[in-house]
């Protein structure tokens, strides 16, 4: 096991049995990667995770080799051969193409066979070969005239027919036929498709009719769309195999005798009838249940590499920077009816709600300007926040003019409204704003959004983020256990307050449950507040094994000890005064936050004074340095370009920057300021080969692209980042406010297009990064 482990994931072996050790122990992937540091070699959460996998496979794969040695063993049928082979089997599949010939099987036509005791004839068959006519003498022998139709055989024809039927599963049950087939078909099979007798010729995925290909060349996401085909009955898809080389094989091996392909079969021979029933088996068994195992690995290998992509855009949708202490007024526009309005405040309380009318019919501008002008002043509004949605470009007009001509310091910004319906119609938001209408819900989500998309995210289903294109397509249980880990791995690399995180962020932290983290709310709603850590552990069904997990996620920034408001652990508080203490006299009364710790001595030295990792008291002197370090970056949001409302606003070779909102297998889709996003083909994204979007940009990057197509008509617009690839990646910037748009007015729609040029195609001096990457 611990070579197959280190093959699949690189860990060296004398690693491999510590990280078994801890994860058997019960201690979780983010506790061992923040503070198991040297024992696992610096392995990353992504490591572990994938260490883990291929470690619950290899444990299930041995329970099962022992369970069915323990079966062969009791059906007094295993064999020294067999025991090696399964000893020597390395997948789940392997194991059962040995087991297949000894599993109990239902009601085929090979068991009808057997119970009418007609395997001797079946065996005789297979080994010896006689005249056609001396078999059938053979057969004669087995006909029972019963009054059981179970047991009864009518003609000696009948009993050559079930004797085959015999043979043939024997043939489909051999392991080694069935692993040479399978092994060749990897390869050498094609997938077809064809038009089903409800095919819609509007269909989205007309380009897999009529589609034709090798089947191990298919894409993941090309599966899935043909396998979305199928199940609406768009296409009929099946595998075309070699049936050529499978007939080879039969006649070389299995027909021994007759070692070479053009060598025929004696005629009128009993082996005439052996081939016929390796033929049948062939096509009755062998291909139908290869179609079967083929494309169910296929659909699984295509759902694992479409969850992990779907994967890193959650997780890079969860580590979108916040806007920090910041009075946030939503805005969100409308046509024909009121626009909507919420002001929160830094620690997500809502101060004030309303509706103005600013835009057509009504267009009442005078008395909504005054009604926000009073809301802007008694709450001292620091960021507007304008919703993408219906007339948002002509809302954008009217704050930015508001702004303008009252000389305000506000800024404003446009976010986007999607998934909060999802939230603002959910049981949770009832029960958090149970006094508040479903409307103004989603107001305040979006704005706590802005503040905190960590927090307000975890409220939402993983599932409903449509971030991706086939997450209802893949295995849900696969999916729902990846997004689970995805998000404790994601909430875990950011710290928490305990004294202010909901109960839907507490339940991803380390070690606490749904339950734990609503008793966590409900201990510091009696109590207050926690004033130290080792208050946690006065909490309802929290154990010493939870709190040592879960201890470092959770901070309280006002205890007494300061330690409490960093990322060190309370196993390391005793090592880390004691060290503080000796080294440069200081103790918990004078520590004071951030201090930055010189040292004198090499880390090594330090180490084996204080006998401690070295790996522990360098994450120690970082988090002195940096206690409350936001692994989020904060970021500017690019300019944009308010004169493109609509897609007759696009020119070809028009080069705008833009951010991008999603990422999949093919390309990547960048948020145009229209309703429809653009979309990036990978061919498109660099002047080099580009074998994953992922390693050219990330979610929420600003990309400077150039409009190549524009369809009108089916709303579609592709870009291009060739010769002119310029990818800001999320610059540090010590303003959190600073990706708001400035308080200037959007230019006008008509002028514009007269004063754009086109980026030239030489164009190589923007090949660059913000964080000094170069691409070459």
């Amino acid at each position: 096991m611990i070579d197959l482990l280190h093959t699949h994931t690189g860990i060296e072996t004398n690693n491999i049995q510590t990280i078994i050790t801890l994860i058997e122990e019960g201690n979780t992937i983010p506790f061992i990667a923040r503070y198991r540091k040297e024992a696992t070699w610096w392995a990353t959460d992504e490591q572990l995770r994938l260490f883990e996998k291929h470690y619950m496979y290899q444990k299930n794969l041995a329970e099962k080799k022992e369970t069915i040695l323990a079966s062969l063993l009791q059906k007094e049928v295993l064999t020294d051969e067999l025991t090696q082979a399964i000893h020597n089997a390395t997948t789940l599949a392997e194991l059962d193409d040995i087991y297949r010939p000894f599993k109990d099987k239902k009601n085929t036509r090979a068991t009808k066979a057997l119970a009418k005791w007609l395997e001797p004839l079946a065996t005789l068959l297979r080994k010896t070969q006689l005249s056609q006519k001396e078999f059938l003498q053979k057969a004669e022998e087995y006909i029972k005239d019963t009054w059981d139709i179970k047991t009864s055989v009518a003609t000696a024809q009948e009993a050559l027919q079930w004797a085959q039927d015999i043979c043939a599963e024997r043939c489909s049950d051999d392991a080694w036929f069935r692993s040479y087939l399978k092994q060749h078909a990897d390869t050498h099979t094609t997938l077809t498709t064809k038009e089903w007798k409800e095919y819609d010729p509007q269909w989205v995925y007309t380009i897999y009719a009529a589609y034709t290909k090798p089947f191990h060349t298919i894409p993941s996401h090309a599966y899935l769309a043909i396998a979305r085909a199928e199940k609406e009955k768009q296409l009929s898809v099946w595998l075309a195999f070699d049936e050529l080389h499978a007939h080879k094989y039969i006649y070389t091996n299995i027909l021994s005798w007759h070692p070479l392909v053009n060598k025929s079969i004696p005629e009128n021979t009993s082996t005439e009838y052996l081939r016929d029933a390796c033929l049948d088996a062939l096509k009755r068994l062998i291909f139908p249940s290869l179609e079967r195992e083929l494309r169910s690995a296929k659909k699984e290998r295509a759902d694992e590499q479409a969850i992990q992509v779907f994967g890193q855009n959650i997780q890079e949708l969860l580590l979108s920077p916040p806007v920090r202490w910041k009075t946030i007024l939503w805005f969100d526009p409308a046509y024909r009816t009121w626009c909507k309005l919420a002001v929160i405040n830094p620690q997500w309380a809502v101060l004030d709600y309303g509706v103005i009318y600013p835009t057509k019919p009504q267009e009442d501008t005078l008395k909504s300007e005054k009604f926000l002008l009073a809301r802007i002043k008694t709450y001292k509004i620091d960021l507007i926040v304008i919703g993408n949605g219906t007339w948002s470009r002509e809302s954008e007009v009217f704050i930015a003019d508001m702004i303008q001509n009252n000389t305000l310091t506000c800024k404003y910004m446009i976010a986007s409204e999607a998934w909060a319906s999802v939230y603002s119609a959910s049981e949770l938001a009832q029960q958090e704003y149970p006094n508040l209408d479903v409307t103004i819900r989603w107001a305040v989500n979006i704005a706590q959004r802005i503040q905190d998309p960590l927090a307000t995210y975890v409220k939402i289903d993983p599932k409903s983020l449509w971030v991706w294109q086939y997450q209802h397509d893949v295995d849900q249980n696969l999916l729902k256990d990846m997004l689970h880990k995805k998000i404790e791995d994601t909430v875990n690399r950011v710290w928490t307050d305990i004294n202010t995180a909901s109960p839907a962020l507490l339940q991803h932290i380390a070690w606490l449950t749904k339950k734990t983290a609503e008793n966590i709310v409900a201990h510091r709603t009696q109590a207050w507040i926690f004033t130290k850590r080792s208050d946690i552990k006065k909490v309802a069904w929290l154990g010493p094994k939870s709190f040592e997990q879960c201890a470092w996620f959770l901070r309280i920034h006002d205890s007494k000890d300061p330690l409490d408001r960093t990322g060190i652990h309370p196993e390391s508080y005793k090592t880390t005064y004691e060290f503080l203490s000796k080294e440069f006299n200081i103790d918990k009364k004078n520590l004071t936050l951030p201090y930055v710790i010189q040292l004198k001595e090499p880390i090594e030295t330090y180490a084996e004074r204080y006998d401690i990792w070295e790996q522990t008291l360098l994450d120690i002197c970082a988090e002195l340095a940096r206690p409350w370090l936001d692994p989020r970056e904060s970021f500017d949001e690019n300019q944009r370009k308010s004169h493109v409302l609509s897609l007759e606003d696009l020119t070809i070779w028009l080069a705008v920057q833009w951010i991008v909102r999603n990422i999949v297998d093919f390309g990547v889709f960048v948020d145009i300021w229209l309703k429809n996003d653009a979309f990036i083909h990978t061919s498109e994204l660099a002047d080099w080969y580009v074998s994953s979007p992922f390693s050219v940009v990330h979610i929420w990057q600003s990309v400077n692209a150039k409009v190549i197509k524009i369809d009108i008509e089916r709303k579609r617009v592709s870009l291009s980042t060739k010769h002119s690839l310029k990818i800001t990646r999320n610059p540090q910037s010590s303003d959190n406010a600073t990706h708001a748009h400035t308080a200037s007015r959007p230019a006008q729609k008509t002028p514009h297009k007269q004063n754009l040029q086109p980026t030239p195609h030489n164009d190589t001096s923007s090949h660059t990064m913000s964080s000094n990457i170069t691409f070459s």
